[in-house]
């Protein structure tokens, strides 16, 4: 059974993402945890003018979070019931990356499924502000969903790679049974001006297609040094539904969604992506 952790502010875009993740693992056995941190939401409050009402305006903002809550589950298990899904609720004083960090530990998320907000106006920047704190900073794996994204059979799936990181085979696995779900191809793209590869990154190929053993995958090389430009062409070139990155130091992801100059993210995302995680982002 998959552990799916579902943050949400109750917005039309966290709704999205919610309703796509119900849709896309209706064939599997899932525990969802639906999760709403609201401890930036209390702090922001309007009717937090002062310290004595500290506590009136905390008990305000967690009613209506555990209300808010208790609704959705409802709404959902009338509107799309699936015995293969469990549902729980958790309703925390917390900020989402911390509430995120220890209810992945606690209750051992295989997922994180949230919405993104599509690209910025300002500059490249392709993930709304909560989802790119979550990418940056929860040690698990999270599929990021774009604003209205409602496609949930995804025929074509993007791995890029450059084969020099030791990939966790339980990630893997994840990837494997999301593109099994859909009979969906896997495009694993090494981009490089050298086609050789090394001893290190030949290891890494083979426990790739060792775990991968049971998805139809297709290994290529690029021959090219614009990492973005030709993840960008790839996708519109072969109708890729959904992308997948390790985020770890020194990785593409890393590179797109962490520079040190804006200019580096140039990939404005319009289909979901799958942000592995291999270790904990300092």
């Amino acid at each position: 059974m998959l552990s799916i952790l579902l943050p949400t502010d109750f917005s039309k875009n966290s709704m999205n993402a919610i309703n796509y993740a119900l849709e896309f693992f209706k064939y599997q056995n899932v525990q969802f945890y639906f999760m709403h941190a609201y401890r930036s939401e209390f702090y922001d409050h309007d009717d937090l003018v002062s310290r004595d009402v500290f506590d009136t305006v905390l008990n305000k903002v967690k009613t209506n979070s555990k209300n808010n809550l208790e609704k959705l589950l409802k709404d959902i298990e009338k509107s799309t019931p699936n015995p293969r899904y469990t549902y729980q609720y958790i309703s925390v004083y917390d900020t989402l990356v911390e509430a995120s960090n220890k209810i992945a530990d606690e209750h051992h998320i295989d997922l994180i499924v949230m919405g993104t907000k599509g690209k910025s106006n300002n500059s490249h920047i392709v993930f709304g502000s909560q989802t790119f704190q979550v990418l940056k900073y929860v040690d698990c794996p999270v599929l990021a969903i774009p604003s209205n994204y409602n496609n949930t059979q995804p025929k074509r799936i993007l791995f890029p790679t450059d084969y020099l990181i030791p990939y966790k085979r339980r990630e893997l696995k994840l990837l494997s049974i999301l593109a099994r779900s859909y009979r969906s191809d896997i495009d694993v793209i090494y981009i490089s001006t050298s086609p050789k590869l090394s001893i290190r990154q030949e290891d890494n190929q083979a426990f790739i297609k060792d775990t991968l053993l049971c998805n139809k995958v297709n290994f290529s090389i690029k021959n090219n040094k614009k990492v973005a430009e030709t993840i960008t062409s790839h996708i519109k070139e072969n109708d890729i539904d959904m992308i997948t990155m390790v985020n770890t130091q020194h990785s593409f992801l890393e590179d797109m969604l962490f520079p040190s100059t804006m200019d580096r993210v140039s990939l404005g995302l319009e289909i979901p992506l799958l942000a592995m995680q291999n270790a904990v982002r300092n």
